[in-house]
C-alpha cells in the first residue's frame, strides 16, 4: 500500500478501511512508548476512535528530556538544541500541544519504575484531559519498568486494563471473542 504523507494523505487506517470488513464506528487505538506518543498525538488530530490507551508515552518533550534516563541522547540527536534554546520546537512536537482538541476517552498506562518514559509524562496528559472534562484514567503499574511486563502478572494486568477500557466504550466483551 502506498501511503503518501502530507495534505490529502491516505493514512494506514484509511487504507485498511478501504479493504472492507472494518466497522468504522468501532475503532480503537493503542500503543506503547513511541506508539504511546503516537496514540496521544492521533487523538489530538482526529475523533475517529471510540477509545484510546496510551501506554508509557512521551507527552511533553521538554519535561521528558529533563527527566528521562537517556536525556543526553535525546537532546543531542533528536532535537539539536537544549529545551531552553528551542522551547517552541519541543512543544510543537509534543502531544500536549494538541490536548485542547482531544475528545476521545483516553487511558494512560505506565509503570511506576519506568525511567525511560517517566510516569510524570502520563500524569501530565491525564491531568490535562481531566481539566478539559475528557473521560480518562491513569493506570500506575507498581514495581513495573518501561517493559510493563517484568513479571507475567504485570503483562496480564496491562492487557486486562486495555481490554476493560475498550469494552467500556463498545469493544467486544471477552466472553464473546473467539
Amino acid at each position: 500500500i502506498n501511503l503518501p504523507f502530507g495534505r490529502g494523505a491516505v493514512t494506514g487506517v484509511d487504507a485498511v478501511i478501504a479493504r472492507g470488513s472494518i466497522d468504522t464506528d468501532n475503532l480503537f487505538v493503542t500503543g506503547g512508548s513511541g506508539g504511546g506518543l503516537l496514540t496521544a498525538w492521533i487523538v489530538g488530530k482526529n475523533q475517529r476512535f471510540r477509545a484510546a490507551v496510551s501506554a508509557k508515552p512521551v507527552i511533553d518533550w521538554m519535561s521528558f528530556v529533563l527527566t528521562a534516563d537517556s536525556y543526553p541522547f535525546f537532546t543531542s540527536y533528536w532535537f539539536g538544541a537544549m529545551p531552553w534554546e528551542a522551547p517552541e520546537e519541543y512543544f510543537r512536537r509534543s502531544p500536549l500541544s494538541l490536548v485542547g482538541a482531544v475528545v476521545t476517552p483516553t487511558m494512560l498506562l505506565t509503570g511506576e519504575q519506568d525511567w525511560r518514559t517517566p510516569i510524570s509524562q502520563s500524569e501530565e496528559f491525564y491531568q490535562a484531559l481531566k481539566l478539559r472534562g475528557v473521560d480518562t484514567a491513569l493506570v500506575r503499574l507498581p514495581d513495573s519498568s518501561h517493559a510493563l511486563a517484568d513479571r507475567p502478572s504485570q503483562l496480564i494486568a496491562k492487557v486486562l486494563h486495555i481490554l476493560a477500557w475498550f469494552e467500556r466504550y463498545g469493544g467486544e466483551p471477552a466472553s464473546e471473542r473467539k
